[in-house]
């Protein structure tokens, strides 16, 4: 059978040319008002997971994320 994708896991995490699993923060969609601009100086930056868990994402994308 074919491997199908995980929609959730497409939409949350890409993969950069050297292989590491970058996504974007969370806590960024409402009530900017109330949040300090260096928190949300933070929360523009995007992250990247940690090597232990780059193989969990990987059997989620089988063919990486799009």
């Amino acid at each position: 059978m074919k491997q199908k994708t995980k929609k959730a896991a497409a939409k949350r995490f890409t993969f950069t040319a050297t292989g590491k699993v970058k996504f974007k923060r969370t806590n960024k969609r409402h009530n900017m008002g109330n949040k300090k601009a260096s928190r949300k100086l933070k929360l523009r930056s995007a992250g990247y997971i940690f090597s232990g868990d780059i193989k969990h994402i990987e059997k989620c994308l089988p063919n990486g994320s799009k």
